[in-house]
């Protein structure tokens, strides 16, 4: 579903990704490893086409989509990429039913149907009487869950998590790793998931380390 090869980035003299090459199969869960400075983040934003590879091709099925103009990619970008981040990034002055509604808006869905299913996937996460709440009336671990269900609502192909918990206490934590894999079972969902906890990682499929710019197995 998703092959990256031969990626390169550097940032003045900084070499940061070297030659890095992957696959990601439908409906799998890969974590991506490695030490404070690796190269870790870097490779998900280019994964997540927030930022492009000097070199290196990176496909979404037969798209590269390195070769798309800044619109088609924004546009792309909306439709198949969900995020999830250490910080939820919610919006504070909108409801948690709000926030999830808001990608399916920008992608032009009408406002009936994205709040549908924004309330499904609350519902989904446990969190239907929470939904007219603001972030600031929510806990670390319920934000952390609408943003899951923020990066859901387009139905992506793949969702991109970097340090999903590490803001959350050790039970919060296993709790999002859980509904990761509940979430994969459901509905068949792929996760691409940064992380330094080993518990999350070793839960994974496959993990990727990222160890000198450089990718192993």
């Amino acid at each position: 579903m998703i092959t990256a090869t031969n990626i390169n980035k550097s940032y003045g003299s900084l070499h940061v990704l070297r030659d890095v090459s992957l696959a990601i199969a439908p409906g799998e869960v890969v974590s991506i490893v490695g030490a404070s400075g690796a190269g870790k983040t870097t490779l998900l934003q280019i994964l997540g086409t927030l930022d492009r590879p000097d070199s290196g091709a990176l496909l979404y099925g037969d798209t590269d989509v390195t070769r798309l103009r800044e619109k088609e990619l924004a546009a792309f970008r909306n439709r198949q990429i969900g995020f999830v981040f250490q910080a939820h990034h919610l919006l504070p002055e909108f409801t948690a039913v709000e926030n999830v509604m808001i990608p399916a808006l920008i992608g032009g869905v009408g406002q009936t149907e994205a709040r549908r299913s924004a309330m499904e996937l609350l519902e989904r996460l446990g969190l239907a009487d929470r939904a007219s709440h603001k972030p600031a009336a929510l806990s670390g671990g319920e934000c952390q869950r609408v943003a899951v269900a923020r990066a859901l609502v387009n139905k992506p192909m793949v969702v991109l998590a970097d340090e999903p918990s590490g803001n959350l206490d050790s039970q919060r934590a296993r709790e999002l790793h859980n509904l990761f894999f509940d979430l994969r079972k459901e509905l068949g969902q792929t996760f691409v998931i940064v992380t330094h906890n080993e518990e999350l990682a070793e839960m994974a499929d496959r993990k990727i380390t990222i160890k000198d710019g450089k990718n192993t197995e």
